[in-house]
């Protein structure tokens, strides 16, 4: 209770005194008026102490919340007394205005000591980054109190934030201390500005080895105090500009105080991470573009649009590989490894290098919400298996990325809501560009693979259903006929001796029989491979397929280059789907001329037929013979494509690879020489 009393009572006497003495200054004679009677002080004086009491309310312990009030009360207690100073010489009371200066000196002391030293030091959580920084404590006090007692003892007046009028004289003054002046007062400075340096340092320490949340914790006051350091050097060397440093020290209580109660810690990232970037590019473009220009200029003497135009074209140049340089370090400072978007690109490469395409996307959805920073990300592929991957629970309302592979939309990726460890927005669109990609990737992966393994559950169910085929043909049909035409012989045998007549009608039934068998297993051996491709050869084999689908069109096949030697299976392949072509001419194109070209370049056959037909409607499905075109091109390899004629008509391309090892040829060879014998001992 004692400690609200007082944190309240000096949140509401600082900013009193404070107006008080701008009241003083306003009311003061112009020759007496102090050239700045507003300075950064003066904002510490009005704001510092409400924050901190606001800080001791909800923390009572917390030392930091102490030493922005006592500050910003010592702020006050010296620009009081300055002014009670300034009015008292003003009225004539010039011993008075003397002693006056003791009180504005300590504030000031004690002001600098608690906000520009310790503060830092102690940012965000109160306490030291570790025991070794005690001697950069021992440093910024001990040099404060150097400069102040320098001050209360120096013959001459000294600016402290104000120009003293001359007749205001030190009662304290020591006149030994002369010679010595100027160097107590540089010693002093050198360590108060190394102990100020210190303690910038340690906050950037704390942010190198904090984790992703302690870094935005420390970004707050890390960016208030470089901030001010910066315009207060400004206003420095511009005094026009130290209106900046001043609007500028009411931000650093309030950073500090979202950095205590860690509230909206993510918004610094981008503001810190925008601010270096931008500072970077204008420092190093710049540099780049007025040292070119100085050089062009002397190379060029007299040619000041040539200077200019190489300055602007290097400087240009350098821009985009600088900005994105300055991003990634602004991201490995703030975020880690985790924050670097390459390094996420570079974990999920070398998951990907070492597990099966659905382990992989096991692996993409754990980097991505590892990287975002998100509760969870699942992915979602389109007739993948798995089609769903989840790492973490996306929520009712995820927000969707497409997942887009060379044009084609192959899954989404779905992003959870931002999880404790909340990352900016910016920085999660730089991961997205970055690692979605990937994610199409592997997505189109999953796909291929699932697509292969149901080409394969096709094959073997096609390979199995045609087995069952035959041996139901084989067992049922041929099996049957020749049991009968067995026991047709013996009959006749029997009969030959004592019924010649019935045994001459029994063979003649067993002619019959014979007959029928023949044809059965021509059926079989050409439902196994059409018999004209061993008979004719695939090119001539193609013509009579063109001359039976001839009827009322025009059809012309076209030969490039050699094709013997060819794989049975591509064979196979070719002739099917020119049959299933040329059959969809003659039933739905109604055209008057067709033609079939076949191509053999070095690594791939080449198939084309067209037609000056009526064409695709505008909106088909494909039907089964399309879909038997395609599927038996990618059993193959190959692709199959049905698109519409630039004239008018149908034209169905197809491109099949070639194996050109000699094993694939022989084995060709050698499955069309037993097929030939099969057929041939049909026949």
């Amino acid at each position: 209770m004692v400690t609200r009393v007082v944190a309240i009572a000096m949140a509401v006497l600082s900013p009193l005194l404070e107006v008080a003495a701008m009241v003083i200054f306003a009311k003061l004679p112009a020759e007496w008026l102090p050239a700045t009677p507003v300075t950064p002080q003066s904002a510490v004086a009005l704001t510092f102490p409400a924050v901190g009491a606001f800080l001791l309310a909800h923390r009572p312990g917390l030392n930091l919340a102490w030493l922005m009030s006592a500050g910003g009360m010592a702020a006050a207690v010296s620009d009081f007394s300055y002014a009670l100073m300034f009015r008292s010489a003003a009225d004539g009371e010039l011993a008075l205005a003397g002693f006056l200066r003791f009180p504005g000196v300590i504030g000031w002391a004690l002001c600098g000591m608690a906000l520009t030293s310790l503060l830092p030091l102690y940012s965000p959580d109160g306490r030291l980054p570790s025991p070794r920084w005690r001697p950069v404590v021992v440093l910024g006090i001990t040099a404060l109190s150097v400069e102040l007692l320098h001050l209360m003892l120096r013959p001459d007046p000294s600016p402290v934030g104000y120009r003293y009028p001359a007749v205001i004289h030190n009662p304290l003054q020591v006149r030994a201390l002369v010679p010595v002046n100027d160097a107590i007062s540089a010693i002093a400075w050198t360590g108060i500005y190394l102990s100020m340096a210190l303690a910038a340092l340690s906050l950037l320490i704390r942010l190198r080895r904090a984790d992703p949340v302690g870094k935005r914790q420390i970004g707050w006051p890390l960016l208030a105090f470089s901030g001010y350091v910066v315009f207060l050097i400004v206003g420095a060397f511009v005094p026009e500009m130290t209106w900046l440093a001043i609007g500028w020290a009411t931000l650093i209580p309030i950073a500090v105080a979202f950095s205590v109660m860690r509230y909206r810690l993510y918004g610094i990232d981008t503001v810190i991470g925008r601010t270096f970037v931008a500072v970077g590019l204008l420092v190093v473009v710049s540099a780049v573009y007025f040292g070119v220009g100085t050089l062009s200029s002397l190379l060029v003497s007299g040619y000041d649009q040539i200077a200019g135009l190489a300055s602007a074209l290097f400087a240009g140049a350098f821009f985009q590989p600088l900005r994105r340089a300055l991003q990634r370090t602004v991201d490995r400072m703030l975020y880690g490894r985790v924050g670097d978007p390459r390094v996420l690109a570079e974990r999920l490469t070398q998951a990907v290098r070492r597990g099966d395409p659905a382990e992989a996307l096991t692996s993409v959805v754990s980097v991505l919400r590892d990287g975002l920073a998100v509760e969870g990300v699942a992915v979602e592929v389109a007739d993948g298996e798995p089609r769903y991957v989840e790492s973490g629970p996306v929520g009712p309302d995820p927000r969707e990325v497409p997942l887009v592979w060379h044009g084609e939309q192959v899954g989404r990726l779905l992003v959870g809501q931002p999880g404790p460890r909340r990352f900016p927005a910016a920085h999660d669109e730089r991961v997205l560009a970055t690692l979605t990609p990937y994610a199409a990737d592997v997505a189109h992966a999953v796909r291929m693979a699932a697509d292969l393994q149901r080409s394969r559950e096709r094959i073997l169910t096609a390979r199995e259903e045609e087995r069952r085929r035959l041996r139901r043909d084989l067992h049922d049909g041929l099996g049957q006929t020749l049991t009968a035409m067995a026991m047709t012989l013996n009959i006749a045998r029997s009969r030959l001796k004592n019924s010649p007549d019935a045994a001459d009608a029994l063979l003649r039934d067993l002619r019959s029989g014979m007959d029928a068998v023949t044809g059965d297993v021509r059926e079989l051996v050409y439902g196994l491979r059409p018999p004209a491709l061993d008979d004719l050869g695939l090119a001539q084999a193609v013509r009579e397929l063109a001359g039976q689908a001839s009827a009322g069109t025009e059809i012309t096949v076209e030969v490039e280059g050699d094709l013997t030697g060819l794989p049975a299976a591509v064979e196979v392949a070719v002739y099917r789907i020119v049959q299933e072509a040329l059959t969809n001419v003659r039933r739905h194109a109604q055209a008057t001329r067709a033609r079939v070209v076949l191509r053999r370049e070095r690594a791939a056959l080449r198939l084309l037929v067209g037609d000056d037909g009526q064409g695709l409607p505008e909106e088909y499905r494909s039907g089964v013979g399309l879909s038997s075109m395609r599927e038996r091109a990618a059993e193959l390899g190959g692709i199959s494509v049905v698109s519409a004629e630039p004239g008018g008509g149908t034209r169905v391309e197809v491109m099949l690879p070639l194996s050109t090892t000699a094993a694939a040829s022989t084995a060709s060879t050698a499955a069309a020489a037993d097929r030939r014998s099969v057929g041939s001992a049909a026949g």
